[in-house]
């Protein structure tokens, strides 16, 4: 997706052009845009047939997407990170209270491409709680409001939970703040005890998908336009956002066409309507 630009005159033209240039190709060079192992925010993506294309690295349908929302989440991330920097306190046992973006693994493994791991917003080892924090829309934070954060980050919460229990941690809560983007702040934290089985859960799914890559590649299988159809996507998968979302889409190789609606019940007297 191009970016909108525009100037007072050429100048500011060429100006605006250059600046969007530079933006959208920081942001699709950065670490997190570059990495091809799956992270915890990813493990519990609804949607299978997205987890797979990434997990083969496959090319993508639409490489150039609006970097802008994922920008401001990232200078969010920053500001909390600083705000908490110097709210920092000491426990009595000499512990600093918070774990403020530190790396975890939440599943090791001697091949580099299977390891699981990330950083974790804030650990507060005060009241055992992993924080997570997501910047969205009005839309969306009212959507999360009535019908909870859905699979993807609640696998995410619990993920980095295990990832703070691995490392050592007392873990009882798992909680993710949403914060929308308003002229005035508005805020809902969603949370809920923190339960190991919930991340197992999520690895385990992982490993199924794996496996599946691996018994095709053992077979001797290519991936080609008849294998794709059987690896299934989820009425939950949030197409618009998908770097394989291809509309109109035959051929899941090049692009998959999302979630499509089913079509009208026929009731068997339409043909008598000319």
């Amino acid at each position: 997706m191009a970016p909108r630009t525009s100037g007072s005159d050429e100048v500011g033209e060429m100006l605006a052009e250059r600046i969007a240039a530079l933006i959208v190709d920081t942001a699709h060079n950065a670490p997190r845009s570059l990495q091809k192992r799956l992270g915890p925010s990813e493990v519990g993506d609804p949607c299978e047939r997205r987890l797979t294309y990434k997990l083969l690295d496959w090319p993508k349908a639409n490489p150039d997407q609006d970097p802008a929302a994922s920008i401001i989440g990232t200078g969010f991330h920053t500001w909390m990170e600083e705000a908490f920097q110097r709210k920092q306190t000491t426990l009595p046992d000499g512990r600093p209270r918070y774990k403020i973006e530190e790396r975890v693994t939440v599943y090791d493994s001697p091949i580099k491409a299977a390891v699981v791991a990330g950083s974790t917003d804030l650990f507060d080892r005060a009241t055992g709680t992993v924080w997570d924090w997501k910047l969205v829309g009005h839309t969306s934070q009212d959507e999360y409001r009535r019908k909870g954060p859905g699979p993807q980050y609640r696998t995410q919460a619990h993920l980095y939970g295990l990832g703070q229990e691995n490392a050592g941690e007392t873990v009882k809560r798992v909680a993710i703040c949403f914060v929308g983007r308003y002229h005035e702040l508005r805020v809902y934290v969603w949370t809920e005890p923190y339960n190991r089985q919930v991340a197992l859960d999520g690895l385990a799914r992982l490993d199924r998908i794996r496996a599946r890559l691996t018994n095709t590649a053992a077979a001797a299988s290519d991936y080609g336009p008849g294998w794709w159809p059987q690896i299934p996507t989820s009425e939950q998968a949030k197409c618009r956002f998908c770097e394989w979302f291809k509309p109109g889409s035959t051929d899941l190789t090049v692009g998959c066409p999302g979630i499509q609606a089913d079509r009208p019940a026929r009731h068997g007297f339409e043909s008598l309507i000319a």
